[in-house]
């Protein structure tokens, strides 16, 4: 199946951006072939079957919007004590205060998190507001989101905007394109990676040029040394439910791993979503606790952590729910359910 699209200049762009991916996943089976390491297990919790674990060990981590609720209502510390229960790494936060019970400063932040043996990953921060010259976005407030950043020890700063900015067509992302490349550089600059997040539309197509996806330009016009992505597993299953034809109805398949296989250092993060798969609903899925959908996350976790060469430790998995029934309960069991997959049958 071929994600090329017809846009000589795009897919020469991408053809060239690929090699580095490409050249990377050839090297993998070689250096990880000693690979022995085992990912520690939150309590309570025993692996399915005699495999290698699945989940890279320390690399488990959440999007805290999925706590929201708690952390308003609790603050950060309760929230932070039960994820370390839980046998989560990492974090990765969607704001520094969450309207969270108390007032609390970067400082305290970052050392609260320390104290629960959680490492801030990553955050989420707005990509632009052209009506607010003061929002915190990227486009407004660049130097303030950066030193907010730095302060927490982040090791990545992005947004889970779309790039529409300048609206749908090819050359609309290529401006957005431009922008992320100068977010890029100067987060570079400090040490950190600029990255995106996407949801379903992005694989959508431009209203100029109805064969080129929009997800192609961005990442044929952004700098692979400069600009990353966050890939939201669930979204991107929806995108290709939605979005597997072109508006003329004309077949336009993808398969979001591909995405991933050739280019595999240019996604050092991941949102692990899930979804029961429903075909009457907009999205073709119906989003649930990760391990109670239909997303193959042993399958895919495993193709992934091969393909680069870092390494397993070299991706990041944050698991999130937009809009969990219970969100301790979702964080609880969505752990409990990737830290048990094993390489090889399952046994159950």
């Amino acid at each position: 199946m071929s994600r090329t699209p017809k846009d000589p200049e795009l897919a020469r762009r991408l053809s060239r951006r690929n090699v580095l991916g490409v050249a990377a996943g050839a090297t993998a089976a070689t250096l990880l072939g000693g690979a022995t390491a085992q990912a520690s297990s939150p309590q309570g919790v025993q692996g399915k079957g005699k495999g290698r674990p699945v989940l890279p060990p320390g690399r488990l981590g959440i999007q805290l919007y999925s706590l929201r609720d708690k952390v308003s209502t609790l603050g950060f510390a309760p929230v932070f004590a039960e994820l370390e229960r839980y046998g989560y790494d990492e974090i990765e936060f969607a704001g520094y205060t969450q309207g969270s019970a108390g007032a609390i400063t970067l400082a305290q932040l970052k050392r609260l998190a320390r104290d629960h043996g959680l490492n801030p990953i990553g955050s989420h921060v707005g990509y632009y507001d052209d009506n607010n010259p003061g929002a915190y976005t990227f486009a407004q407030n660049l130097t303030k989101v950066l030193d907010e950043a730095e302060a927490l020890g982040l090791k990545h700063i992005g947004t889970a905007s779309g790039p529409f900015r300048y609206g749908s067509t090819v050359d609309g992302w290529k401006r957005a394109a431009d922008d992320f490349n100068t977010y890029g550089a100067a987060a570079r600059r400090r040490g950190m990676k600029f990255y995106q997040h996407n949801h379903a539309e992005e694989f959508s197509f431009a209203t100029d040029k109805p064969d080129v996806r929009l997800y192609d330009v961005l990442l044929a016009e952004t700098d692979p040394d400069l600009v990353y992505l966050e890939m939201d597993i669930y979204w991107a299953f929806a995108a290709q439910f939605r979005f597997g034809k072109r508006a003329d109805g004309t077949p336009a398949p993808f398969n979001p791993i591909d995405y991933v296989l050739e280019q595999p250092e240019r996604y050092p993060l991941f949102h692990v979503k899930d979804g029961t798969r429903d075909d009457t609903a907009r999205d073709g899925y119906r989003m649930t606790d990760v391990g109670d959908g239909d997303i193959d996350y042993k399958n895919f976790l495993s193709r992934v952590t091969t393909r680069t060469r870092h390494g397993r430790t070299y991706h990041h998995w944050q698991t999130e729910h937009d809009n969990p029934v219970e969100s301790f309960a979702f964080a609880r069991k969505s752990s409990e359910h990737l830290h048990a997959l094993r390489e090889g049958r399952c046994g159950d």
